[in-house]
């Protein structure tokens, strides 16, 4: 894991990053600055366990790639959970929370991701470990209100004005935020490189 010392507020931003892109890096920064991180950890995802790994590129070339889209240094791109045979998100967050005392941590997702977040393992404990920022993607403005996790966990949405504010809360506490959104994906990448 990369190093943080207590205080700091810091984003997690998972992924299969299969590869990753400028939409990830807007995502990122979007993050950054929105939410007033002093870092934001670039999780390169052994894999999703939702998603098949027929076509999935090496661990180390979607680190070597992800370093090379993520600028800013205060984004530390890191694969700990292939070291600690992770596959849950769930556990994921169970393990930064017990390695790093002391440190305000936000979950970050885009909102494609949002609307079938109700299908991932333990999805309600990860609601209620880390407040969770829900950044814009193409196509998903509208679609997230209706998703099952948001209707669920309505009572505990916190206005997007407040989002500076999200490390500092208990979970569970989330925030839907605006901004400039990037119509590239991972997946017509990929479609693009066969043809």
């Amino acid at each position: 894991m990369p190093y943080v010392e207590k205080g700091m507020q810091v984003g997690l931003f998972g992924g299969s990053f299969n590869p990753p892109h400028a939409g990830h890096r807007l995502v990122a920064e979007i993050a950054l600055r929105r939410l007033r991180l002093d870092q934001l950890w670039w999780m390169v995802t052994p894999g999703n366990p939702l998603k098949s790994t027929r076509e999935l590129a090496p661990l180390a070339e979607r680190i070597r790639l992800s370093e090379t889209v993520a600028e800013d240094p205060r984004i530390k791109v890191t694969a700990f959970e292939a070291a600690h045979r992770i596959r849950y998100t769930a556990d994921t967050l169970a393990l930064v929370r017990a390695k790093n005392p002391g440190v305000e941590f936000v979950w970050i997702m885009g909102a494609d991701s949002l609307r079938d977040f109700h299908r991932w393992q333990r999805w309600r404990e990860i609601m209620m470990t880390f407040p969770i920022a829900v950044v814009d993607r193409p196509g998903s403005t509208l679609s997230f209100l209706s998703s099952r996790a948001a209707k669920t966990f309505d009572y505990a949405r916190v206005d997007e004005r407040d989002a500076p504010l999200l490390a500092h809360m208990r979970a569970p506490a989330w925030t839907f935020i605006h901004g400039p959104r990037s119509s590239l994906s991972s997946t017509a990448l990929r479609l693009a490189e066969k043809r």
